[in-house]
């Protein structure tokens, strides 16, 4: 009794599917399909059934080669399909990409009555596909160094001194404004050398009062202090065998410059709260926005650790010192946000390339990727418009800076920077790839493009 009213009641149940389903005859004409189905392919129940199922033209159904065969259908010789990815044509004549699964019907005597099949929707799931291919390609364009844009000659003699210093476990300092990348660089450093399987720590100076930076950084023991619970070990030892980063050194109390220099003289350690030497084996990479010599005349900063961090300097240029690179991280920038955003904008307008050329950039590459970031609220256009960028860029004057030559083609800034690498580098193109953060393949093929030649 269960069994037919199950039977009576199966449209209901296939309703509620929120895949597609239909049922085919033996000749391949539809006898049934679900609501599911209706959204999928646009065909109502009344337009699709006694129509052969062919009209969806699936890319998955395969007519059988042979002409004698019996079957119109592989499915039929087959007997079952699992998980076949397909594209169906929907009734307004766009395309779908379906999962699809089906299987033939017998009835008690296993004579084949026809066939069901199930179709699943993975339009979302192929753009997600295609969003995280898109990031894959970002993580690898070619003009950036670790995650560093820039075709520059002067992004280009960082990358030198990234590399070089990358392999020596000399203290290394980083010079630049706010917003010029100094982190980036000190990843970079830690990523290229022997130490990169090993921790990277960093810890920012300015954040932490002097008492809480000592324990941060020197970790301290049960009872030092109050709230000292337990036993603590600090920045220093957690990077043990790798790099630690110490940004905005600049910022660091008199007191606790002291016992960094000890560190770096020592490479020991002592616990707050504790006298116990403890050795440690870190490299030091620190990084500032300061004029460390100044505040040194100052007395804000020890001489004689200003002298123990500044072996190996490393000055990261402002953006206005770099206008070459401006369309580079523009679009790159413009890429990343429009992966994330659900607005479809097509680009940067010419105006407002040029206005960002114009512009002095004070906040460096972090403004510039603030920038789009306002301009995919405000754009309403197909490209970003001058009026789509920050009040402060529309109104700021032109730089100060001197007049340059500029120009915004990507091919023109590659062209000029291979020209220049291989120059530096005789024309070695291993050596000139390895200065441009590039593969020796993608040197020889711009080469080519550019129509420049060994030697040349």
């Amino acid at each position: 009794m269960f069994e037919q009213e199950l039977n009576a009641y199966w449209k209901t149940v296939v309703d509620t599917i929120q895949d597609g389903v239909m049922i085919v005859d033996t000749a391949g004409t539809i006898v049934s399909a679900n609501q599911a189905f209706e959204a999928i392919t646009g065909y109502k129940p009344s337009e699709i059934i006694g129509k052969s199922c062919s009209i969806l033209n699936c890319n998955g159904c395969e007519a059988a080669r042979e002409k004698n065969d019996p079957h119109w259908c592989l499915l039929f010789k087959q007997g079952l399909l699992k998980k076949q990815r397909c594209v169906l044509m929907r009734k307004d004549g766009s395309y779908l990409h379906i999962l699809k699964n089906a299987s033939v019907l017998c009835d008690t005597r296993g004579k084949v009555m026809g066939a069901v099949e199930t179709m699943t929707d993975i339009t979302e799931l192929l753009d997600r596909d295609t969003k995280i291919e898109a990031f894959q390609r970002e993580l690898r364009a070619e003009d950036s160094f670790h995650g560093i844009i820039g075709t520059s000659a002067a992004m280009q003699r960082v990358f030198d001194l990234i590399t070089n210093a990358a392999h020596s476990d000399a203290p290394v300092i980083i010079f630049g404004e706010s917003g010029t990348g100094k982190e980036l660089v000190a990843r970079a450093i830690h990523k290229n050398g022997p130490r990169r399987q090993r921790p990277y720590i960093k810890v920012n100076c300015a954040a932490l009062n002097e008492s809480l930076l000592e324990s941060e950084l020197f970790g301290h023991v049960k009872g030092a202090f109050t709230g000292a619970f337990q036993t603590r070990k600090g920045r220093f030892e957690a990077a043990a065998g790798g790099d630690i980063f110490l940004d905005e050194i600049g910022d660091l109390p008199l007191s606790t410059q002291v016992k960094l220099l000890r560190v770096l003289e020592e490479q020991v350690i002592e616990r707050v709260g504790d006298n116990r030497p403890i050795h440690i084996n870190v490299r030091i990479i620190s990084a500032t926005n300061r004029d460390l010599p100044h505040l040194v005349r100052q007395g804000a900063f020890r001489e004689d650790l200003f002298y123990r961090i500044n072996v190996i300097p490393i000055h990261v240029p402002p953006l206005r010192e770099r206008i070459g690179d401006i369309p580079v991280l523009a679009e790159t920038f413009f890429h990343k946000i429009s992966l994330k955003s659900d607005k479809h904008i097509g680009g940067i307008s010419r105006p407002a390339m040029e206005l960002l050329m114009r512009y002095p950039w004070p906040g460096n590459v972090r403004e510039l990727k603030s920038a789009f970031e306002y301009a995919f609220v405000t754009c309403q256009n197909s490209l970003i418009q001058p009026m789509d960028l920050p009040p402060g860029i529309l109104q700021s004057p032109p730089s100060a800076a001197p007049a340059k030559k500029r120009s915004d083609d990507r091919n023109e800034i590659k062209k000029q920077a291979l020209i220049e690498a291989l120059r530096k580098t005789n024309g070695n193109q291993s050596r000139a790839a390895e200065l441009l953060g590039i593969s020796r393949v993608t040197v020889w093929n711009r080469m080519k493009r550019y129509g420049l030649r060994p030697g040349s």
